[in-house]
């Protein structure tokens, strides 16, 4: 140290100056302002998703990052259901959403309106999500599949294309909710560019 000081070196982050942030400073929204707020051009599209409390936290992940709807099809459940509550934790009032009985008309309907379908899957010609070029312009949807089979056959029949997470654990499976936040947070860091 300059001059004979000792300069002392913080223990931990909160002697460094760290704090948690308080509700007030995240500058949080309401949910009708988050409902009417800007969108990213994405949405999410369900296909016959078994756990109500990961329909909410794909609800939540939704509100996060702005998509711009889910749209929920087959099986899955939707709002207003405690169990989506539970993990939703009130995004199921700041999200649009709309319900398919069928995937295959939920994507044709997307498609009529320019989106580009594809599918969160691993299959014999899958895209790395590292190689994945949403520069397109057009607006996309992403087809999650069920906790158990993944995604239909049927929903995997319309898409352009699919796209699949890198893993290098043993498992080589990602929980439904955790794989929509990975997929959404992709899409929306290329348009923060």
């Amino acid at each position: 140290a300059a001059f004979g000081r000792i300069y002392h070196k913080p223990k931990n982050l909160m002697e460094a100056g760290f704090r948690k942030l308080e509700m007030a400073e995240l500058g949080r929204v309401s949910p009708a302002e988050s409902r009417e707020g800007k969108k990213f051009p994405f949405v999410l599209i369900l296909d016959s998703i078994r756990s109500l409390m990961n329909v909410g936290s794909i609800f939540r992940t939704a509100d996060a990052f702005q998509a711009e709807k889910l749209f929920l099809c087959g099986f899955t459940g939707t709002p207003p259901h405690r169990e989506i509550q539970k993990t939703a934790l009130g995004a199921t009032e700041s999200v649009d959403w709309q319900y398919f009985e069928s995937i295959e008309d939920c994507i044709q309907h997307l498609k009529k309106h320019g989106y580009r379908i594809w599918a969160i899957e691993q299959t014999t010609r899958s895209t790395s999500l590292t190689d994945m070029d949403y520069s397109s312009g057009r607006p996309f949807a992403f087809v999650l599949g069920n906790e158990v089979s993944g995604v239909s056959e049927e929903a995997l029949q319309h898409c352009e294309g699919v796209i699949e997470i890198p893993q290098f654990g043993s498992k080589h499976s990602l929980n439904v909710s955790v794989t929509a936040g990975i997929v959404a947070w992709e899409f929306v860091k290329s348009r923060l560019k």
